[in-house]
């Protein structure tokens, strides 16, 4: 997984992986033109997967609501499903769509990751179950959280399966013990990882957890610009960092191989040694 990266595309087994750095605004249709600039990248690069962060469509560190959303049939989307098909690229990238009616409270959003395939159909959809009610944050008044017994959303890209999980998920072991125990092999973390004291050691210590503990290979992609931190990250399953951003907007492109995670989950068998199970509740 460290190794540079073949101009004539991956050498399969192997799935290349472009992770694009991005910096969403309120601004829905710049946000789009940033869409189709990622995907511009992947294609370049002769990527399989491209991986976008929490609150593509739009974000505003002040806090994502209702104000924002846009459904599944909107123009995010519909963008999304263009490129992909133009491109031949996979997509994993984060939304907000309206939350349901609900009487005596003001109108709220769902977190929503969204999966396209190489030909632009949408795949599978993952409304994220921890909502961000820390650090002087509320996010439950602007969101419902998605039901904590949905099917794991795993997208399987040429053979390897990508399990997705949403920013403050990442603080909670079990819901990526949820995406492997579905079959993942790659963690996808799709974040907008608010600034502040100790908050980029946190998003790499628990990033790099969670690729030991479970054996797997992280792609964990943030939203830089105001109120985040950006600093993206590839992590191989024994911890290794492969791939890294700063703060600022970039791209990163590496490949996957599922043999070298194969290697590492037989050194270190700690799936198969476990004693405990995860259940929804």
């Amino acid at each position: 997984m460290s190794s540079p990266v073949n101009p004539a595309g991956p050498v399969r087994p192997a799935v290349r992986v472009t992770v694009a750095q991005i910096a969403s605004t309120t601004d829905h249709g710049a946000n789009r033109q940033l869409v189709v600039d990622a995907f511009a990248a992947a294609a370049s690069a002769r990527a399989d997967l491209l991986v976008l962060p929490e609150y593509t469509s739009a974000f505003d560190p002040a806090g994502v609501g209702h104000d924002l959303a846009e459904p599944l049939d909107g123009p995010f989307v519909a963008t999304l499903r263009d490129q992909a098909a133009a491109t031949g690229v996979v997509v994993v990238a984060g939304t907000a769509v309206p939350g349901a009616a609900a009487p005596g409270r003001a109108a709220r959003a769902v977190n929503t990751m969204v999966a396209l395939d190489a030909h632009g159909d949408l795949v599978g959809t993952y409304r994220k179950v921890h909502l961000y009610d820390a650090f002087g944050t509320r996010e439950s008044d602007r969101l419902e959280p998605g039901p904590v017994d949905a099917a794991p959303l795993v997208v399987d890209v040429h053979g390897l399966r990508f399990g997705v999980i949403t920013c403050y998920d990442l603080r909670f072991p079990e819901s990526a013990r949820r995406v492997v125990d579905a079959g993942a092999q790659v963690l996808v973390v799709a974040g907008a990882w608010a600034c502040g004291p100790l908050k980029v050691a946190h998003w790499t210590t628990l990033a790099t957890a969670r690729a030991i503990e479970n054996t797997a290979a992280v792609v964990a992609v943030g939203q830089a610009g105001r109120g985040v931190i950006g600093h993206s990250l590839v992590i191989a399953p024994d911890g290794v960092v492969v791939a890294s951003l700063d703060e600022n907007v970039a791209t990163a492109t590496v490949d996957i191989d599922p043999t070298d995670i194969a290697a590492v989950r037989e050194r270190n068998p700690s799936l198969a040694n476990r004693r405990y199970r995860v259940v929804a509740g």
